[in-house]
């Protein structure tokens, strides 16, 4: 980092990825900072400047050594950033900790007295995590699968069994039990994660009660679709529907694949075709009637944020919202595990829900080859109206935007 750029980072202040610290903090400090960082994008820990900006300068002649010694004895699991000391004036430098973006090792811990502590950054503070921060920090690394937790209180009575049998038999072409023989059904659910064993009683897993339940709800209260189709662009309490989707994710189907029993992802696509229209073009003389989203666009959007969605934020539905010029779908929660949006447009097949992303294979309602974000979405789009979709990460949420028309100007 040059001294320009290092100006420019101490005038705008700290921030979520920027922290201040003098050398001579206590090392459990500098540690908890280091961590913290670390559990979000990474970031910069500038040592030698005050809270306020005013450069001190570093005072320590071991400065490197001391900071590899608390990123290795005071962190948990240990880590290794990229030190470098800038100088200012005379002989006062600045000592720049660069926590990588990508660290893959998450919830990252610091030592506090007899303690190790997971911490989060929230801005430019940081704070002890909750028990639901550190769940999604650990779901995010890969080290928990929170798809396969059991769900307490729930039992092979809470799954459909109709969609059950629908799902081996017709789907995955394979022999099942008949529905009057339970125990023979959940050996077969345990083997097939839709449920999990504990405690010597079989009970269905968060995936399985999402896919199969007869009312995910009851169990998950964030398991399902918020939709509103506005008559302008902007949020309005005029809306032309308003329709909150509940039920298991899966449909059930005939032999000949037709819909006997819709699933979460088609009533989602069905209030979508409700309330979009078409536009009329002439071609060659010919009248083509051109909807105002290709389906398998609006599929795609709809399928991945109930796929990926982090199912540990717990009373937030996906949002489904439809406004004069464009088609909005938020997904609660970041991109999983080491995913960026680039990452995402070249087709990277991390997930953070396998198990329902495995069925929802079976299923087809995702594709094998992963490249449903590029092909279906973004190239789709781009086919359709000459338009390309806006993927847009936040703090708590993933968002995929379709424009209706291409602007011109």
């Amino acid at each position: 980092m040059n001294k320009t750029e290092l100006l420019e980072i101490i005038r705008n202040g700290e921030n979520s990825g920027i922290e201040f610290k003098r050398d001579d903090v206590h090392p459990q400090s500098l540690a908890k900072e280091i961590a913290s960082l670390a559990n979000l994008e990474g970031g910069y820990i500038l040592l030698g400047v005050e809270d306020d900006g005013t450069i001190t300068g570093l005072t320590r002649s071991d400065i490197e050594e001391w900071v590899m010694n608390i990123c290795s004895d005071d962190v948990q699991p240990p880590i290794i950033p990229y030190f470098e000391i800038v100088l200012w004036e005379g002989d006062r430098g600045i000592g720049i900790i660069t926590i990588p973006e990508d660290t893959p090792d998450k919830p990252y811990k610091a030592r506090q007295g007899s303690r190790w502590v997971t911490f989060v950054r929230i801005g430019s503070t940081t704070r002890e995590a909750t028990r639901e921060e550190e769940q999604r920090l650990y779901q995010a690394s890969g080290v928990v699968r929170y798809d396969i937790k059991a769900v307490p209180g729930s039992s092979l009575k809470d799954l459909d069994m109709n969609r059950l049998t629908n799902y081996f038999r017709n789907i995955r072409r394979q022999d099942c039990p008949e529905q009057e023989e339970p125990e023979q059904w959940e050996t077969l659910l345990i083997n097939t994660e839709i449920m999990v064993e504990s405690r010597g009683k079989a009970i269905p897993t968060v995936g399985g009660i999402l896919l199969f339940g007869k009312n995910p709800n009851r169990y998950l209260p964030q398991a399902g679709v918020s939709a509103v189709a506005y008559r302008g662009k902007e949020k309005d309490y005029e809306a032309i529907e308003r329709k909150t989707m509940r039920g298991p994710i899966v449909a059930r189907f005939a032999e000949k694949e037709d819909i006997l029993d819709t699933g979460l992802v088609e009533k989602a696509i069905e209030f979508v075709c409700r309330n979009t229209g078409s536009k009329s073009d002439l071609v060659e003389g010919r009248r083509i009637d051109r909807p105002d989203y290709p389906e398998e666009a609006i599929r795609e959007s709809i399928v991945n944020a109930i796929a990926h969605r982090d199912y540990t934020i717990s009373g937030t539905d996906i949002e489904l919202s439809i406004y004069g010029d464009r088609l909005e779908v938020i997904s609660p929660g970041r991109l999983p595990n080491t995913v960026t949006i680039e990452r995402m447009k070249a087709g990277c097949r991390v997930t953070r829900n396998e198990l329902i992303k495995e069925i929802l294979r079976d299923y087809h309602y995702i594709e094998a080859t992963g490249l449903g974000v590029p092909r279906k979405i973004i190239a789709g789009m781009l086919e359709h109206n000459g338009t390309e979709p806006d993927l847009i990460e936040e703090e708590y949420s993933f968002m995929v935007r379709l424009w209706r028309e291409k602007f011109e100007g």
